[in-house]
């Protein structure tokens, strides 16, 4: 599935099971929910955090992939075509971080 694919995807699916979007500040702060729940778990698989009895159940993919629908829907509510964007934004960083990295001495 493409980038555009999803965008159109999810746009469909809301159109048709989810009545329609919900407003962008409010799908902004569910973005930032499902960040959250993301957060919880790498917190807890990667970092030194343990795991409570309510976190074994939780799905890393699935935090992805509610991340990702939150940010299709969003940017279809604000008309930005991602994967555009994306191409923009390899552009931009290819400019600017051609040399950056590889002369970070704490990636050495």
């Amino acid at each position: 599935m493409t980038i555009k694919q999803a965008q159109t995807d999810v746009d469909n699916w809301i159109k048709t099971v989810g009545v329609r979007y919900f407003s962008e500040l409010t799908n902004m702060a569910i973005l930032t929910e499902e960040v959250g729940e993301l957060a919880r778990i790498m917190a807890r698989k990667y970092g030194d955090q343990s795991f409570k009895e309510s976190d074994k159940n939780q799905n890393l993919a699935d935090e992805m992939a509610d991340v990702l629908w939150v940010l299709l829907c969003l940017a279809n509510q604000t008309g930005v075509d991602l994967t555009e964007a994306l191409h923009k934004n390899f552009e931009k960083k290819n400019i600017r971080d051609a040399d950056r990295h590889k002369n970070n001495e704490k990636l050495q």
